[in-house]
């Protein structure tokens, strides 16, 4: 009926046990349950989007990390700080 992953059994037992509820009380009315955990975008331009706003935040981190390091080294030298 399920797969063995919980992410995909959970919404399948939910909707037997409702189906069931439901019949016992002598309802026509079903329930369906679907399970999609991951937005799926169809549009390409949305993942264009998506891809250059990633691109612009990963140049921007590299461009402020090497200066952090080289401070630190300028610390660790005007402290004279001896390594292990």
């Amino acid at each position: 009926m399920c797969s063995a992953e919980p992410i995909n059994c959970f919404p399948v037992l939910v909707n037997i046990l409702s189906n069931t509820f439901l019949r016992l009380f002598n309802c026509t009315a079903r329930i369906r349950v679907w399970s999609d955990p991951f937005y799926s975008t169809q549009s390409l331009e949305v993942k264009t989007d998506i891809f250059f706003i990633c691109l612009s935040y990963m140049l921007i981190l590299t461009a402020g990390l090497p200066p952090y390091f080289a401070v630190s080294s300028m610390e660790d030298y005007k402290v004279k700080s001896m390594c292990c």
